[in-house]
């Protein structure tokens, strides 16, 4: 799940070397932190938060077999 994350930020970012994505396993969900430069923020995030969404749409399905739910992190 963090390369297709990686992956869908580099291809949207002016600066696809300083995109990294960590994961942090909790009791009852994984959280996927996605870290990009500041001035290529707004790119991820989208017009009302719509690229965001869409990523957040794939991850739940790409994450379907997996045992806890997995959310994603923008900072």
């Amino acid at each position: 799940m963090e390369p297709l994350i990686e992956y869908l930020a580099q291809s949207l970012v002016e600066h696809p070397e300083q995109v990294r994505v960590y994961r942090k396993d909790m009791r009852r969900s994984t959280i996927l932190k996605l870290e990009v430069a500041p001035e290529d923020t707004g790119r991820v995030i989208g017009k009302q938060g719509r690229v965001a969404g869409a990523m957040r749409v794939l991850l739940q399905v790409a994450a379907r077999n997996e045992e806890k739910p997995v959310m994603l992190e923008i900072d």
